[in-house]
């Protein structure tokens, strides 16, 4: 497996296929903290950080938001105090994709700097 960390998202459109359960399964061996969910009918990648105030959640946000804009690949992000919740999926295809991943590890590594 590749470092999910070190990858880089790829341009996603409607005619790029979903991961499929079992390429869901191994990649989701190198997010393991990360829970995936259904929403609305679509896969995605969902994870809760703890802050110590609005002030660490909020700069965590925009950290990530950074990130994002950088791979163009965006996330759904609910700021409140003391919490983010962060949610990755493809919107292209309604579902999840390798880029997604890369960004939950990405996510991952942002929140290391909080800590």
């Amino acid at each position: 497996m590749s470092d999910l960390t070190q990858s880089k998202c790829v341009p996603c459109h409607g005619a790029v296929a979903a991961a499929t359960s079992d390429e869901i399964a191994e990649l989701k061996l190198q997010v393991p903290s990360w829970n995936i969910i259904e929403y609305e009918g679509e896969l995605r990648l969902e994870k809760v950080y703890k802050f110590p105030d609005f002030k660490s959640a909020i700069a965590f946000t925009n950290a990530v938001g950074e990130e994002a804009e950088k791979e163009g690949h965006h996330p759904a992000l609910l700021t409140e105090w003391g919490k983010v919740t962060v949610s990755w999926w493809t919107h292209a295809i309604n579902g999840l994709h390798k880029n997604d991943f890369i960004m939950a590890a990405k996510t991952d590594t942002i929140k290391e700097a909080f800590n």
